[in-house]
Order: structure tokens, then C-alpha cells, then sequence
């Protein structure tokens, strides 16, 4: 198979606010205003958490359909720490980035705990932002 290749492209409103164009959606990215923003849309942090949610939602499904096991449904929870010392400029040994993200899945199905133990993990292993985020990608910046 081809490699796909996604793309956004996006202009600010303000120093918080960033529309983003995927496809033919509109994503609005804006910081809470404990933060300085405007409050509009999540943030990138939180645009982390609900697209690695919605991977994991797409192959759960791909995955039980495959090893033929009935999923009526999940529930998914994210919750991430980060220092924001880094964010701001402070002095510190922290990364910019989360320090750890945990995932709870909650699968609605009658599937053995035998089972979903392969389920998920075939579903971790086949996720790529589970794999962007386990693992280094380079990243090319450019300013033209």
C-alpha cells in the first residue's frame, strides 16, 4: 500500500488562537485563559489527548472486528502531566512535553479478559499516534 500522506494548514487570529484546516473541517486551537487565551477551542496539549483517543477508538474497533469480537462501544479517558516551566521559559531539567500519559479503555463486550488483554495490546501496537507518541519522529522545521 501507498504511503498516505496528511496535511493542515492555518493562520492565527492572535497570539493564542490558531485555525487549523484538515481537509474541509475548521480546528480551533486556543489556550484556556488561566493561560492567556481566549478560551475558543482546546489546546494543542489537549488536541494530543483527543486524537490519540480517537485512534484508539478507530483501531479497538478494526482490531475486535478482526479477532472477531463484539464491541457495542468504548469509554476513553486521557490524562497527561507536563511542567509548563519549560512552556515559559523558566529554568528547569524538564522536557516541554507530557511526562506521562495514561490511557484507561473501557470496552463494552462480553470478550474474555484473555481476549482483550491481546485486543489491546494488538490495538497499542497498531495505533500510529500510540506510536508517535512511544516513539522518536523526526520532525523537519522550516521558516520561509
Amino acid at each position: 500500500m501507498a504511503k498516505a500522506k496528511f496535511s493542515i494548514t492555518g493562520k492565527n487570529d492572535n497570539p493564542t488562537k490558531f485555525v487549523a484546516k484538515a481537509r474541509n473541517f475548521e480546528i480551533v486551537i486556543d489556550e484556556p485563559e488561566n493561560l492567556g487565551g481566549t478560551n475558543a477551542g482546546p489546546n494543542p496539549v489537549e488536541y494530543i489527548l483527543a486524537g490519540y483517543a480517537g485512534c484508539i477508538n478507530v483501531m479497538g474497533h478494526i482490531i475486535a472486528k478482526e479477532q472477531g469480537i463484539e464491541l457495542n462501544g468504548m469509554e476513553i479517558s486521557l490524562e497527561g502531566d507536563l511542567d509548563p516551566d519549560k512552556l515559559f521559559g523558566k529554568p528547569t531539567d524538564a522536557r516541554a512535553g507530557y511526562q506521562e500519559i495514561r490511557l484507561r479503555v473501557k470496552p463494552d463486550s462480553s470478550a474474555t479478559p484473555e481476549q482483550l488483554k491481546k485486543w489491546i495490546d494488538e490495538v497499542e501496537s497498531r495505533c500510529p499516534v500510540n506510536d508517535n507518541l512511544a516513539n522518536t519522529t523526526p520532525v523537519k522545521v522550516e521558516v520561509v
